[in-house]
């Protein structure tokens, strides 16, 4: 376990060059992108200096991942009634290590965060993120959360016109984005800062074992959908198949993947038979080097139907110089457009999804210049120090208000 750092007296100015005392809160940590992108966060501040501690619960998926990058971690009792227990560690740790920033991101844990600040009695700047395309669930978190927070971080453009106006789609299959509310408050303490993805594991190369593990011969044309796939809908795994069986004859040499896990695995498996895919499609093991994964497909499908914040799956396809179908969905232009390779669809359009197949399959692949420069668009746009920069910025701006 990594030593926490050592005590140093309290800096209320923030002022740059001085390292400050920030703890993320995560209940959770057992997996998805909102703790993926936590703990990134977490370990992108302690790389540029700062004196950072994650809060959560042990022996999960990510709190061994924050172990292994060595970011300082607290160990929060199981929460308790009312996540009391949770509350009162998280306020001592504070009290005891004089933290500055107190930063919470799951939905579960904006109330926590809040009242741990309070409790502690140091007064810490609060710091909240919405990972998510929806709004608030509760009227009281609409009505009052931006007002006991110093700032909320939308993790794009998308997510903010959520918080800020408010999105409805009354005629939407899908119950989630059929009314998104706005927040209440005082909107200039929304800032959007994107989330990031590894480019340095996310690049082109040779994927060839990868591609044999999976079944895929070198003349295969690989389509993916890389996610999982939970009841009711997964990321639109379903649609994706459907598609498949529209076009399985006018390319031959496609095969179409799903690559991922959750409890709609039978579903699928019974839609590739009844849809006459055997051979064509198939799930794949759970993977878990998903570079490999990206660099052995040969063109990303993100056919999503629910809501999504923004879509980070997308930069890691084009960072690896693979051409993205995504769904026209939320935040997942945002994603898309720094790449910009390949096409969106519109939602739940199969046969829009099944012409964007023979279109991308019909077209050569990158070469190795061509991959090098979409790989660096990326990179200058959703490396994983950019997050950790900007909210260091707003970060220091806050304290600088005291």
């Amino acid at each position: 376990m990594p030593h926490p750092p050592s005590k140093t007296p309290r800096v209320e100015s923030g002022g740059a060059g001085v390292p400050l005392r920030v703890v993320h809160l995560n209940s959770l940590l057992n997996g998805g992108g909102t703790d993926d992108q936590c703990v990134k966060l977490a370990h992108g501040l302690c790389q540029l200096g700062q004196q950072v501690w994650l809060a959560g619960p042990d022996a999960r998926e990510f709190s061994h991942v924050a172990r292994s990058l060595e970011v300082p971690f607290h160990v929060t009792p199981p929460e308790g009634p009312a996540k009391v227990r949770f509350i009162l560690s998280v306020a001592k740790l504070v009290r005891r290590e004089r933290i500055q920033i107190v930063h919470g991101h799951h939905g579960r844990d904006l109330w926590p965060t809040v009242l741990a600040a309070r409790l502690s009695g140091c007064r810490p700047k609060v710091v909240l993120t919405r990972h998510m395309a929806k709004s608030p669930s509760s009227w009281a978190s609409r009505r009052f959360l931006l007002g006991q927070c110093d700032a909320l971080i939308a993790v794009s453009h998308f997510v903010a016109k959520v918080l800020r106006e408010g999105v409805y789609e009354p005629n939407s299959p899908e119950p989630e984005r059929r009314a998104r509310p706005p927040i209440l408050g005082d909107y200039s303490k929304i800032h959007v800062i994107h989330g990031g993805i590894n480019t340095d594991h996310f690049r082109p190369f040779d994927a060839a074992a990868q591609r044999r593990e999976w079944g895929l011969g070198p003349d295969d044309f690989a389509f993916a959908v890389v996610g999982g796939y939970d009841r009711p809908r997964g990321k639109g795994q379903r649609e994706f198949l459907q598609a498949a069986a529209r076009v399985r004859e006018q390319i031959p040499r496609a095969r179409f993947l799903v690559v991922g896990r959750g409890n709609l695995k039978e579903t699928l498996e019974a839609d590739i038979v009844q849809l006459g895919l055997s051979g064509k499609a198939w799930l794949t093991p759970y993977c878990h080097d998903m570079p490999a994964a990206m660099n052995a497909l040969d063109c990303l499908v993100h056919a999503q139907v629910g809501t999504e914040a923004l879509g980070l799956v997308v930069c890691e396809a084009h960072a690896c110089g693979k051409p993205v179908i995504a769904s026209r969905l939320d935040g997942i232009p945002e994603a898309f457009a720094v790449g910009g390779l390949g096409l969106l669809v519109e939602p739940e359009s199969v046969p829009e999804l099944a012409r964007a197949f023979v279109a991308w399959a019909e077209r050569p692949r990158l070469n190795e210049q061509e991959k090098a420069a979409l790989h660096q668009r990326v990179s200058s746009g959703f490396c994983l120090s950019l997050p950790a920069r900007k909210t260091l910025e707003l970060y220091r701006a806050l304290l600088a208000t005291r």
